[in-house]
């Protein structure tokens, strides 16, 4: 097949450009007209291309063995070279000397426009899966937007030379009507969604319909679906179907309603019901532990009062039991009489029972103190922190200190401290503590008696 035609044949000199508003695929024709002819087709090096930004002009050589293109990718405005098509430089010779027309289809596609295509699916029947019996007519609308990305590939899968988008946007609406009426068919049983409840599901059938359709559509036709809006599901809600199917169904939802009040009333009911066990269980331990405390602070508030009864009757006891013994006769004056000896000794037992009630009433003092909450009196004992081995021991008081020492785990150089001192110090300079290591000095030995003369 010739590429180059004689002179009268061959184009002018061109500008090669698009200057349509709107348009997805666009074949550029110098003549203006309709049929694509060899003059039309011939083009001359030189010529002038002009390519706006979003736009990629194809270069559509035709060969014995097939079809190959140059892309020229926008904004470009340059004149045709061989520098510029390398496709093309491996048809045309240098002979020529650049005047040489060629063979080539030009077509323009719009990669920054946006191509909305409305749809409208009518009536069909879908089906419940609860009720099979039941098929309810369902009619869909909406809209898909895409554009083209992958220019090379979209011209793969299309003849540019007899492109028209009326029928490309026919073909892309017959599909993804049938599409659509497949996902909205399965949606009652794919989401689990009523039929009668359907028209309020729009926003997941549209995203379930996106997801399922967009690389169906870039595979088949070679574009990028933008977004895929159902704009209304309409169920014919005047056919048969749809009356059967909603008497049914509201008579489930009513049973179901009916069935779910008594559960929630049931379990409301329950609820009280541990509820109040629960309270009752709470306030009678409150109640058992508010009566143990107080039974407690009343032991204690009469302890010593009952233990003042227990030693006055003991004290009563004593007193009329040293009333009796001023009466003894202990082997002098005569007998029932008066006795200063017994009453000397009653004076003498007298004042050392006296002696045990205040010690008695003192340590009931305190034991009352105690159980009004009064704290014990603080320890006068000194306490000592010790050096033994290098590890730090104690505290210990005199008496532990003392058997340390008797030990030998404890001398006068080991070092002590206690609160109140600035420094550890020796046991031996704390005056507190030399008692520990004197020496006990011996009684004096008992004198001899002389030994009598014999």
């Amino acid at each position: 097949m010739g590429f180059f035609s004689s002179k009268k044949e061959g184009g002018l000199m061109d500008v090669i450009r698009c200057d349509e508003q709107e348009y997805l695929i666009w074949k550029w024709r110098p003549s203006g007209g309709t049929n694509s002819t060899k003059k039309e087709n011939s083009i001359r090096y030189g010529s002038s291309l002009r390519v706006k930004d979003g736009e990629v002009a194809v270069f559509v050589y035709t060969q014995d063995d097939g079809t190959s293109q140059d892309f020229v990718v926008g904004p470009f405005d340059k004149k045709i070279e061989t520098a510029n098509f390398p496709v093309l430089t491996s048809i045309v010779g240098l002979g020529w000397g650049g005047k040489s027309p060629f063979q080539a289809e030009i077509y323009f596609i719009n990669l920054a426009g946006v191509i909305q295509v409305k749809f409208a699916i009518p009536y069909f029947d879908v089906y419940d899966p609860r009720f099979l019996d039941f098929g309810v007519p369902v009619a869909v609308h909406g809209s898909l937007t895409f554009n083209i990305t992958d220019y090379q590939a979209f011209i793969k899968l299309h003849r540019m030379i007899d492109f028209e988008q009326s029928r490309f946007e026919k073909e892309i609406k017959e599909t993804v009507a049938r599409r659509v009426k497949g996902v909205v068919t399965n949606v009652p049983s794919d989401l689990q969604i009523p039929v009668v409840q359907i028209e309020r599901k729009i926003m997941e059938i549209s995203d379930l319909t996106e997801n399922y359709l967009c690389q169906d559509l870039s595979d088949t036709f070679g574009i990028n679906v933008k977004r895929i809006d159902i704009s209304s599901i309409v169920i014919d809600k005047e056919s048969e179907g749809w009356m059967k199917l909603r008497k049914l169904t509201a008579g489930l939802q009513e049973k179901t309603l009916e069935t779910q009040t008594e559960v929630n009333l049931k379990n409301m009911q329950d609820m009280q019901r541990i509820n109040a066990e629960n309270m009752e269980e709470s306030l009678r331990v409150q109640r058992e532990e508010l009566q143990r405390s107080q039974r407690l602070q009343s032991e204690q508030s009469f302890l010593g009062a009952h233990s003042i009864d227990q030693q006055a009757a003991v004290l009563k006891a004593a007193a009329e039991n040293l009333g009796q013994m001023s009466q003894t006769n202990l082997g002098e004056g005569d007998a029932g009489g008066m006795n200063p000896a017994g009453m000397m000794t009653g004076m003498m037992m007298g004042g050392a029972m006296g002696q045990q009630m205040a010690s008695m009433m003192n340590s009931m003092g305190q034991q009352v103190q105690q159980s009004m909450g009064a704290p014990p009196p603080m320890p006068t004992t000194a306490s000592y922190y010790i050096a033994i081995n290098g590890q730090q021991c104690g505290p210990c008081n005199m008496t532990q200190l003392q058997q340390m020492v008797q030990q030998g785990q404890m001398t006068c150089d080991t070092l002590v401290w206690k609160q109140g001192m600035p420094a550890w110090s020796t046991a031996s300079t704390v005056a507190e503590l030399a008692s520990l290591f004197a020496t006990p000095t011996p009684p004096p030995i008992p004198g001899v008696p002389p030994i009598p003369n014999p």
